[in-house]
Order: structure tokens, then C-alpha cells, then sequence
């Protein structure tokens, strides 16, 4: 696997017709690759991509104490971004060529507390794609420990390019 390369700025992003000219499954296989970029946010928030294929995404990363609130604890908004990727991209594995997706809903529930600094893996699957749907789940586990910290679920609508 290569290295994961993140777009800086809005002319790192591969153009639209890129997007287009593949299927889904092969646009997040070439993220996972390095041929294309992946989100500058998931540089941002300490996690990334590490599987991919048709249905299903793994992404696998640790919050800092950067990402805590004011309490200490790991702001549930890092769990949402962690399960949100994971859940998009494996929608999109789903996408035909010459289409797109975007989220129509998306809902997290936390399990427990995520100790900082603790790696974790989000696997999230397809369950139900359509014409005009994708319906997936994730689990965010801890890599050391095996406990489920938190799950999340999505359904996307695919529209055309």
C-alpha cells in the first residue's frame, strides 16, 4: 500500500470529470492507492482510509487531545467524522460510473468513551444499494481491546453526473 497523499487545497482535488469518468469503486480504490487525494479533513482529524472494496470501507485512526472537549473526553464529532468516512466511502463503492452520491441522513450513537490516543478501526458495509440509495453501517472498535465505541449508519441518494 502507498502512502496516503491529502489534497491541501481546492486545486488538489481531482476535477470533476475525473470523478465521472470512473465508478465509485474505482475512484476510492485510487484514493487508497495515492493516485488521487484523499480528504484534507481526514489528514486533519488523525485517521485514514486503509481498505477498500465493493460494499466496504475500513478506516483506522487514534484522537488526540486536540479532538477532546471541554471535559476531556473525545468530542463526538470525531466519532461522526471517523464513521461518516467510513460510511461514505463505502457508499460510494456502490456509485456507477458517471454519478455521485451525497448524504441524505446520517446518525451516530457513542457506546462508551474513547480513551485518547487509542487507535481504532471504523469498518462500515453496505446494506442495500439501489437505483437511487445506498443504505450502510459501521462499527468503530479499539484495536487493542476489541470494544465496540460507537456505531453509525447512513443512506445516501446517487444522482447523476
Amino acid at each position: 500500500m502507498t502512502q496516503t497523499l491529502y489534497a491541501t487545497r481546492p486545486e488538489d482535488l481531482p476535477p470533476r470529470e475525473v470523478l465521472l469518468s470512473m465508478s465509485g469503486l474505482e475512484f476510492t480504490q485510487a484514493m487508497l492507492d495515492g493516485r488521487l487525494p484523499g480528504p484534507a479533513m481526514a489528514q486533519t482529524l488523525n485517521f485514514t482510509l486503509t481498505e477498500i472494496d465493493k460494499g466496504r470501507a475500513v478506516f483506522r485512526g487514534a484522537p488526540k487531545f486536540a479532538f477532546t472537549n471541554p471535559m476531556g473526553g473525545v468530542h463526538g464529532g470525531w466519532y461522526g467524522a471517523v464513521l461518516d468516512s467510513a460510511l461514505g466511502c463505502a457508499a460510494m463503492t456502490m456509485v456507477p460510473k458517471g454519478s455521485w452520491y451525497t448524504t441524505l441522513e446520517f446518525k451516530v450513537n457513542i457506546a462508551r468513551a474513547l480513551p485518547v490516543g487509542s487507535e481504532i478501526e471504523a469498518v462500515a458495509n453496505v446494506q442495500h444499494a439501489g437505483r437511487s440509495t445506498v443504505v450502510a453501517e459501521a462499527v468503530l472498535c479499539g484495536l487493542a481491546d476489541g470494544k465496540v465505541y460507537a456505531t453509525g449508519s447512513t443512506t445516501c441518494i446517487i444522482m447523476q453526473g
